[in-house]
């Protein structure tokens, strides 16, 4: 693979105008594309299999024309204080109110509060409820405005209004916190590669291949049935990765044209070495994502194919339009030395005749390969940075000060067992509140409490009780009994006798007379675990009622469904654990040529993505911090964070699994010893993931400031899992295992060794590359 990404390189390198313009071509495509498309809605919102959705589908069949997927909207009137909203004018202004509301062309019906005695006991609030014919996403913008201009005609007459339901839902806005991550990214960027022509390449060609995944999403959200938070997830991933993958070759661009080489032939070795870890390591990304397919929820499976195609997309654009671009900046990319300060003050000239001025070897190409086939004799992988003791030593060629990536990976070596046991046991105190994980899904009660929503939910349960915000809609299917009526009454009569059920309203029969739907208010919040239970014991007293009149109790609505997705996803879980760390871990032993590396790679994810899932609990459901993440209201974490978290988090794991091992397993298969090759991994690979690490956690941390609590908090936990899998397990209990298992860490039985394909990540196909072969060869090389 190297050999091949080697001839790509270089071919994008020397047809830069070519891959560029074909670059530009599918942006301006994909933006045409998503000019012209509709507005993406809400996605539909299904979970094949659950009772809740089998339930919605048959009265979808039973109960024709009533809109069951329309939008809804509660508009909550509250008196004065003093005052009833049985007063003469209180009265009077809701009716006129309820005339207004049911004007709409879109609307199917409005509910009069007075007619349906939707009062509170103490008669200070009132209801009405107006149902349309569309989802919200796509009420027309006039219907929105009618809506609020019928309760701020209220609010003029002396009443408070609230609306809720989802009527007004909006897509969520991410904030200027996400700008603030980006430029967060540049600032490292060009902290750690000290040019600002270095630093804006991976910035460029990350919001290029985001832009062509975002706007193909746009493009295809009508027709694919996309939601609106699928192209801000993907936006989120794909710009984070892109980031980093484009890091990664231009940082060993550098380093090859710090070692004398030839711009054309170091784009061709950086896209043949980096290159390789970045195909590997987009692989995974890609593998977690479309394995979300496992949880069967459409909305899911699609969230992570889109985001998996802009990991695609980036890892392309690294392999083709970053060498094309390396040959626009020319020699404004330095190479890497003194200007680099993020971890420390810079490499020391590596070669012999090295001056900082020039990044290059003052002696010749064929002088430098002769030293570095006489340092090979003695074990080093070649005549720069070994720490193997080398046929001569000038004071050019010593290291003037190791820069802190070596002299941490030296502390590590020295002293494996106690970094390993205080990191282990660190993440493992991260991870403590995790086993009081609760999960469900966000509703108006965990909305800002500056929205109207989340002050139209308060009213609710303050007139009405919590449960009135998740009403159950048990469905009583009769088709094949004798009786439908007196099945419905004996079903009402069952639940009635239930704990936590507030009330429970007439059996409504449909024309036909065969169905019946039952409104039951629980008295416990709707993500709670108490309005769980009542939802198993009513689908459980349902068994013995279909012995006794063979009708059928079913049990939906929006609150089950919650609680049906939640079970699903938990069922799920495992299976896809399993299915993407087994491939993952396949494709590592590939990589890696090992057994224990990858099994460490894996163990070590595990920790990683358990100690996320414990901060994410601290602040969004015990509230730790809370009021410095913005989040208003705690509560249950949503149901999708474990097994998201799994995928996404395991992908980008493995970028600095790859990219750091790599360098190690490099120096080692070259001649270093085992604890040597650790110490030149970091020295070559500390920085760049460091500075990768931080600007993922930038890009991540942006999308706090989401409005959407969804967005929000998968923003915080994947910043938060980088910054466990990047720092302590990737930067301190990698090194310390790689320390105690010696030689043992690369071991690979023979009969696997040969049945394995040779990926040659390590790049040990271009050992015999040279910049001073003939330029007809090079040509050829480039045609091949």
């Amino acid at each position: 693979m190297a050999t091949f990404l080697y001839k790509l390189g270089r071919l994008a390198f020397r047809r830069r105008h070519f891959v560029a313009l074909i670059w530009v071509a599918l942006l301006t495509l994909a933006g045409v594309g998503a000019a012209s498309a509709p507005a993406a809605g809400s996605a539909s919102f299904s979970i094949p299999g659950t009772e809740a959705q089998k339930t919605f589908d048959l009265l979808e069949q039973r109960f024709p024309g009533s809109s069951a997927d329309g939008a809804t909207a509660r508009v909550v009137f509250k008196a004065p204080a003093g005052e009833k909203m049985t007063d003469a004018g209180n009265k009077a202004t809701v009716e006129q109110a309820v005339r207004e509301l049911g004007t709409g062309s879109e609307v199917a019906s409005v509910t009069d509060p007075y007619k349906t005695r939707s009062l509170s006991k103490d008669g200070t609030i009132a209801y009405a409820q107006v149902s349309y014919k569309v989802p919200g996403m796509e009420l027309e913008d006039s219907s929105k405005d009618a809506l609020e201009t019928s309760a701020d005609d209220a609010r003029d007459a002396g009443l408070t209004v609230e609306i809720g339901g989802d009527a007004l839902q909006a897509v969520p806005a991410t904030g200027a916190a996400e700008i603030i991550g980006i430029a967060v990214a540049a600032v490292v960027l060009v902290v750690t590669l000290g040019s600002l022509v270095a630093a804006g390449l991976p910035l460029l060609t990350a919001i290029i291949g985001v832009g062509i995944g975002v706007a193909t999403i746009t493009a295809l959200a009508s027709a694919l049935d996309l939601g609106s938070t699928t192209s801000i997830l993907a936006s989120m991933i794909g710009l984070a990765v892109g980031i980093d993958y484009a890091l990664f070759i231009v940082s060993r661009y550098r380093s090859e044209l710090a070692e004398g080489r030839e711009r054309e032939d170091a784009a061709g070795r950086a896209v043949g070495t980096a290159g390789s870890a970045v195909v590997f390591a987009g692989l995974t990304v890609v593998i977690a994502l479309v394995g979300l397919a496992v949880v069967n929820i459409p909305m899911l499976t699609k969230m992570g194919i889109a985001a998996a195609g802009t990991v695609a997309i980036a890892v392309l654009i690294a392999l083709t339009m970053i060498p094309a671009l390396l040959g626009y900046a020319g020699r404004r990319v330095q190479p890497a030395g003194g200007k680099s300060r993020l971890l420390g003050r810079g490499k020391a000239a590596k070669n012999a005749g090295t001056t900082p001025e020039s990044g290059r070897n003052a002696a010749s190409p064929a002088t430098a390969k002769d030293e570095a086939d006489a340092a090979g004799a003695a074990g080093a992988e070649n005549a720069q940075g070994s720490a193997i003791p080398q046929r001569s030593a000038t004071p050019q060629a010593a290291e003037a000060k190791p820069n802190m990536g070596t002299r941490w990976a030296r502390f590590v070596v020295r002293r494996p067992i106690a970094v390993l046991v205080l990191a282990v046991v660190g993440l493992g105190a991260a991870a403590l509140p995790a086993t009081q994980l609760e999960l469900g899904l966000p509703d108006d009660g965990s909305q800002p409490t500056s929205t109207t929503q989340r002050r139209a939910y308060d009213l609710l349960s303050e007139g009405f009780g919590p449960g009135f915000n998740g009403p159950l809609m048990v469905v009583v299917d009769a088709k094949s009994s004798d009786d439908p009526k007196s099945a419905a009454t004996t079903v009402s009569d069952e639940i009635k006798g239930l704990k936590g059920v507030v009330s429970v309203a007439p059996a409504m029969f449909n024309k036909s007379g065969d169905t019946a739907m039952i409104t039951v208010i629980p008295d416990s919040k709707p993500s709670s675990t108490q309005t769980e239970d009542l939802v198993h014991e009513i689908r459980g007293a349902g068994a013995d009622i279909k012995a006794d009149t063979d009708a059928q109790v079913l049990v939906t609505g929006a609150t089950a469904m919650n609680i049906d997705f939640s079970q699903k996803l938990n069922d799920a879980l495992l299976p896809y654990l399993a299915l993407v760390v087994g491939l993952a871990f396949l494709l590592l032993i590939v990589v890696f040529r090992s057994i224990l590396v990858p099994l460490k790679a894996a163990l070590g994810f595990l920790l990683s993505v358990l100690a996320a899932l414990g901060a994410v609990v601290a602040v969004f459901q015990w509230g730790w911090l809370s009021g410095l993440m913005g989040v208003e209201e705690t509560g249950p974490i949503m149901s999708m964070m474990p097994i998201f978290m799994v995928g996404v988090v395991f992908g980008l794991a493995m970028d600095y699994e790859v990219f750091l091992v790599t360098r190690m397993r490099e120096a080692y298969v070259h001649g270093e010893r085992p604890g040597q090759a650790v110490v030149t991994g970091f020295k070559h690979g500390a920085r760049v993931v460091t500075a990768a690490a931080v600007i993922m956690m930038a890009v991540f941390a942006g999308f706090i400031g989401s409005t959407e609590q969804m967005v929000k908090m998968i923003g915080f936990g994947l910043a938060v899992a980088v910054f466990f899998d990047a720092f302590i397990v990737r930067m301190t209990i990698v090194p310390a295992v790689l320390a105690l298992l010696g030689k043992k860490a690369w071991w690979l039985p023979k009969w696997l060794d040969r049945a394995l394909p040779n990926v040659d990540i390590e790049g040990e196909g271009l050992r015999d590359t040279s910049d001073d072969r003939p330029k007809d060869e090079d040509r050829e090389l480039v045609r091949v």
